[in-house]
C-alpha cells in the first residue's frame, strides 16, 4: 500500500482487557500489511500474561510471524497516538477508556478466548475473528487515514 497519509506512518493502539487474542492480532494485521501508513500497538487493562497459542497460529496460517506479548495499558501511557481502537465486543466488558488526545473508535470483536467448543470449532472461532479483523481494520484504517490532515 503506498503511504497516502504521510512520510512518517500513524500511531494506532488496539485496547481490550486481557491483551491476548483480538488486540494482538489487529496489532500484527496492522504491522504486516500496513506499515507504511501505521505502526500498531496494543494492549489491556487486564493482561493475561501472554499471547493466546491459537491468536498465533491462525496469523500463521496466513504468513504473519507476530512476536507480540500481553502488554498493560500502563506501558504506554508516556505515549499519545493518531487513533485508539477497542475492540471489546460486549458493553458489560472492561473494555478501557484511553483519556489522552487521540481520535478514538470503538470497532467490537466476539472475543475467541471466551468461546466454549471443542479443539476443531475453536480454530474455527479465532479464524472467523481474524478474518473479521482482516476485512474491517484496512477499511477503517484508509477511511479515518483520509481524515488526518
Amino acid at each position: 500500500m503506498e503511504n497516502s497519509l504521510n512520510s512518517n506512518p500513524r500511531s494506532v493502539i488496539f485496547l481490550c482487557t486481557g491483551n491476548s487474542c483480538r488486540s494482538q492480532i489487529a496489532e500484527a494485521i496492522v504491522n504486516a500489511n500496513l506499515q507504511a501508513d501505521w505502526l500498531a500497538f496494543s494492549a489491556g487493562i487486564k493482561p493475561a500474561g501472554e499471547v493466546h497459542p491459537l491468536a498465533l497460529k491462525v496469523l500463521e496460517e496466513i504468513g504473519i510471524q507476530h512476536q507480540g506479548y500481553s502488554k498493560d495499558i500502563s506501558e504506554f501511557i508516556n505515549k499519545d497516538f493518531d487513533l485508539v481502537i477497542t475492540v471489546c465486543d460486549y458493553a458489560a466488558e472492561d473494555c478501557p477508556l484511553w483519556l489522552k488526545p487521540g481520535y478514538q473508535i470503538h470497532l467490537p470483536f466476539s472475543d475467541p478466548a471466551a468461546f466454549k467448543g471443542g479443539p476443531e470449532e475453536t480454530i474455527g472461532v479465532f479464524r472467523q475473528v481474524r478474518d473479521e479483523m482482516i476485512e474491517k481494520i484496512p477499511r477503517l484504517l484508509r477511511d479515518i487515514g483520509s481524515e488526518f490532515p
